[in-house]
């Protein structure tokens, strides 16, 4: 399959780039490089440098792939702001780009017959959980912005699904953390700007980057007091991505809309995670285990819109997919992560 990749030169994109050019298929990456780098992309990949809200502009890529006679099969949308805190503060620039922007290019979608979609969505359209863990058919009550305007993504695929015929998976995903390698030997890990995900900080202690980490309330009621939260290995991600784009390009039927008695084709949703939950403090033990270093922490005060407990059901995708994380081990996750890590900031990478 041709396929493009929004947000394809970041972390997550990349890896899942890497992974589709090593099973066969042809990746073309549209990325503005506000967070991505194109190191990281494999040398053969294409990049499109490009803002998502340029609906001409993807509608100038489409075209041009359908003129040469190969068009694009399905895209792959990656390409967000991702920070929960930061969209409490600036709820404005995420509905804008999470949102508006993905308008454009489901706009530009329909306009040149680009007709299947796997989105890149969120564990946080759920908020404060009433039951864990979450399955797919769970209340969708975010407590963040970020949460909202992913959620109105899928909303407005709904109905363009229902209306255009759109065909979409919406893969609803925990915290991704770790390192992979591909085959081409690219090492992808997990580093933003600034950094505010809780793996890659606690490593910055134990790299002496940063002299703590900060612990973000201890009053929750979770066993330890603090935030719980299904972590995923960037790899697995990366797997159940292309088993989506799969399940879609066979016509794949929804089991459960069948079983409801439909027998229509419906959207595929998924939760992803590796089932166990970790809790903050947790984290903190399994980096000081891997690292072999002290890691001291600080308390502070809860950050608005935080759910105590975040725990994916990913029976499911499973089932359907056929899908099954490799990395269940915290330890492991974070041992990915400290090598890759290590070599990053001692200048090997």
């Amino acid at each position: 399959m041709k396929i493009l990749v929004t947000g394809g030169a970041g972390y997550i994109g990349s890896t899942v780039t890497g992974l589709l050019t090593e099973k066969g298929h042809k990746a073309v990456v549209y990325d503005n490089l506000s967070h991505g780098r194109r190191d990281l992309l494999p040398a053969a990949v294409e990049l499109v440098e490009g803002e998502l809200s340029d609906r001409a502009h993807f509608e100038r890529v489409f075209a041009a792939a359908r003129d040469a006679q190969v068009p694009f099969d399905a895209v792959l949308h990656f390409a967000a702001l991702i920070e929960a805190g930061e969209s409490m503060q600036r709820p404005e620039i995420y509905f804008r780009n999470n949102t508006a922007s993905t308008l454009s290019l489901l706009e530009a979608m329909l306009a040149c017959g680009v007709r299947r979609l796997v989105f890149s969505s969120t564990a946080a359209v759920y908020g404060e959980p009433e039951v864990v863990p979450i399955q797919e058919d769970a209340r969708l009550a975010p407590t963040n912005v970020y949460g909202q305007s992913k959620l109105l993504v899928e909303q407005v695929l709904t109905w363009l699904y229902r209306i255009h015929g759109l065909e979409y998976a919406s893969l609803r995903y925990f915290n991704v953390a770790g390192a992979a390698e591909g085959p081409e030997g690219i090492v992808r890990g997990e580093s933003h700007q600034p950094e505010t995900h809780l793996i890659p900080l606690v490593l910055d202690v134990a790299l002496g980057r940063r002299a703590s980490i900060r612990i973000y309330g201890d009053d929750y009621p979770t066993p330890d007091g603090t935030c719980i939260r299904d972590y995923i290995h960037v790899a697995d991600l990366a797997d159940a991505h292309l088993l989506a784009l799969e399940a879609l390009n066979i016509g794949a039927l929804n089991i459960d809309a069948l079983a409801a008695g439909s027998g229509q084709k419906a959207p595929l949703i998924y939760n992803l995670g590796n089932g166990k939950g970790f809790s903050v403090r947790e984290v903190v033990e399994s980096a000081r285990r891997v690292t072999g270093h002290p890691i001291p922490a600080e308390i502070h005060p809860r950050r608005p819109g935080d759910p105590a407990v975040l725990v994916a059901s990913s029976a499911k995708a499973m089932r359907e997919l056929g899908w099954k994380p490799q990395y269940t081990d915290l330890d492991e996750i974070v041992r990915t992560a400290w090598i890759w890590h290590q070599k990053r900031y001692r200048g090997a990478d």
